[in-house]
């Protein structure tokens, strides 16, 4: 189980990934989130989540499981996985190893959390670094 600020992780008995939004910008991310695994599996990309059940009104989304983080990975894959995915028409905006998984069943690297990502094709998405303008700008106010 992960627990944050932003997101209740959970993997349930079934191996089912179970995640539910909270913090900022909760209701985009979640959004964002499925409709970014929603065009990836339309473009075939089978090294990320799929969406199994969407609960919109709880800001709750449940996905297939692509794996366990990975304790250790180069820069250079990172760099890899994510250009792969560029391919696919998607840019994630945190290009980080801990959104890197080892799949065993299908052995390969794969790609999750999508709440900050771009489909290049439509320009739709949400990138960090509006998120993070957003917080700046809510925090200033209430000085």
């Amino acid at each position: 189980m992960k627990d944050s600020a932003v997101a209740t992780v959970r993997i349930g008995y079934d191996g089912l990934v179970h995640k539910r939004y909270r913090g900022p910008k909760a209701k985009e991310r979640y959004e964002n989130e499925v409709r970014v695994l929603r065009y990836l599996e339309e473009k075939g990309c089978d090294f990320v989540p799929r969406v199994v059940e969407e609960h919109p009104e709880n800001l709750y989304l449940v996905t297939s499981n692509a794996g366990r983080i990975v304790a250790r990975i180069s820069e250079e894959k990172v760099n890899e996985l994510f250009d792969e995915l560029l391919r696919y028409g998607v840019q994630h905006d945190d290009r980080a190893a801990r959104n890197i998984t080892y799949n065993p069943q299908t052995g390969r690297f794969c790609v999750i959390d999508f709440e900050f990502a771009l489909i290049t094709e439509t320009g739709e998405g949400l990138l960090l670094k509006d998120v993070e303008s957003s917080q700046r700008d809510e925090a200033e106010k209430s000085e």
